[in-house]
């Protein structure tokens, strides 16, 4: 049977114990791995194996821990530090004894932080860990980045360039978990495996698409430090938000293959627009969370944020996409901190009839709703909605608004696999499919840096505050003009 050795670097942090130990846990009860799994983890901090195994254990539920006594005899640890080309040289051999004279795959994972993805890159290529031919079945070596990719576009090309001058692209798998959210692969299978809704997916009919990821968590965990120098932006925008509006609307690839995929998303990704200072000003608004009966604390007032800052914790931005299929189609795209309800909602918003048939009114503000209109809830409830109006029982032609539903929990028999059980699987199976391709980084980069710059140059809009458990600040409302609608509201 063949032998896999996770090696995770920054194993004593919490990624390793809240994500990763559960996510392989989970895999093996569901017998989903092949062979023998070995987990080596590497960190500065002095400790046994055993030890390790102790405090991984309780981070794990107790339904888990019969899986946990199986695995654990091949879960081992090893201090040091991942710059030493001494300490690396050591844990190759160290590898090659635990594999006994079989030729493991191999997958590095980088728990670490951003700074060190390219000197440790470079120390395992110096010591000869990372190098395999392509295709290989066995003795193959990949690696796993979590993000951030790079902090504006000049630094995710320079670590794209070090990653790729030791590195194959087929080896390096960007991790974002969000693509490994079960809903979220499933916009897909819903697009392309549905002959009722592809033909309207375009120009032609669809008249808005809004994008929200709203959470009520603050500063929560001492955060503050950290989210300053990163802001809504870079941490949700620049990722997630980007790759579900890739996932919308993208063409329909050649196939399922890996490269097919991301090859559609970067296109999607290359058409943005980008804004100069001037749409800047007129098409984003950015927003920080003030104190409020929901919340003591204002984000100035959160631990680790410096006075008088000016990150935001809320972006809302109108965005366009240049191609065939979406030219002239506004993309609303919106995240914030401290927002009255935690979900990510994509909407479709169908165009009206061309003509009033019925020339009845429409019950409620039209302007505020439009008759057709496709809900993906991807979290926390994972549900597909389509709206429609229909005649309201009775005399006349009163019109109301009617809802088919549709929620995951009816054919699950089990609860969703976490992200990060999926995209662990894949990066052990080499499936990069749902991993983020080097390119793509670089032109989600291109949109978001043209952002900041409008927000650096003169006349910018400046950051307005909104209270926290609101929907955001007043002035995101006016990304919407005329008739167009306004933000959902979640379930």
């Amino acid at each position: 049977m063949p032998i896999t050795q996770i090696v995770i670097f920054g194993a004593s942090g919490d990624l390793t114990a809240r994500k990763l130990i559960p996510a392989l846990v989970g895999n093996a009860r569901a017998g989903s791995l092949e062979g023998e799994i070995q987990v080596i983890g590497v960190s500065r901090s002095s400790r046994t194996s055993e030890a390790w195994r102790d405090e991984l254990a309780r981070w794990l539920p107790d339904s888990d821990l019969p899986v946990w006594r199986a695995l654990a005899p091949h879960v081992h640890y090893i201090a040091g530090s991942v710059l030493s080309a001494d300490f690396l040289a050591g844990l190759s051999a160290k590898l090659d004894d635990l594999a006994a004279g079989e030729n493991p795959g191999r997958l590095f994972y980088l728990a670490l932080k951003p700074t060190l993805f390219a000197p440790v890159v470079e120390g395992l290529s110096a010591a000869g860990m990372i190098q395999c031919p392509p295709g290989a079945e066995e003795g193959w070596r990949r690696v796993v980045v979590e993000k951030p990719f790079g902090t504006d576009l000049q630094t995710a090309m320079a670590l794209n360039r070090v990653l790729l001058s030791h590195l194959r692209e087929d080896q390096i798998f960007r991790i974002d978990h969000y693509l490994g959210k079960e809903t979220v692969q499933n916009i897909l299978a819903f697009r392309f495996q549905n002959a009722i809704f592809e033909p309207l997916w375009s120009r032609e009919h669809v008249e808005s698409v809004e994008i929200s990821v709203c959470e009520e968590v603050g500063m929560e965990g001492g955060r503050g430090g950290y989210y300053d120098t990163a802001g809504a932006l870079r941490d949700m925008v620049q990722n997630h938000v980007l790759q579900v509006l890739a996932l919308i609307a993208m063409e329909p690839p050649a196939s399922m293959a890996a490269d097919a995929v991301r090859s559609e998303k970067v296109k999607v990704l290359s058409s943005l627009r980008i804004p100069s200072p001037a749409e800047v000003a007129r098409d984003v608004v950015r927003g920080q969370y003030l104190a409020s009966e929901a919340r003591v604390s204002g984000y100035l007032q959160e631990q680790g944020v410096p006075d008088g800052s000016d990150t935001e914790t809320y972006v809302a931005i109108r965005a366009g996409i240049d191609n065939w299929r979406w030219s002239g189609v506004p993309f609303f795209l919106r995240t914030g901190k401290c927002m009255h309800q935690r979900y990510t909602e994509v909407i479709l918003n169908f165009r009206v009839p061309p003509v009033d048939l019925l020339n009845g009114p429409v019950q409620g503000a039209a302007c505020a709703m439009r008759p057709n209109s496709l809900h993906l809830l991807i979290q926390p409830h994972e549900q597909i909605r389509l709206g429609f109006l229909v005649k309201q029982p009775g005399p006349g032609t009163m019109m109301r608004p009617a809802m088919l539903k549709f929620d995951y929990r009816d054919i699950q028999t089990e609860p969703t696999a976490p992200a990060y059980q999926r995209l662990l699987l894949d990066a052990i199976e080499g499936n990069a499919t749902l991993f983020i391709r080097g390119d793509e980084t670089e032109a989600a980069w291109r949109f978001a840096d043209a952002i900041r710059e409008g927000w650096q140059a003169p006349g910018a809009d400046p950051i307005h505050g909104y209270h926290a458990g609101s929907m955001g600040p007043a002035a995101a409302d006016a990304l919407f003009r005329g008739c167009e609608g306004t933000w959902g509201r979640g379930s």
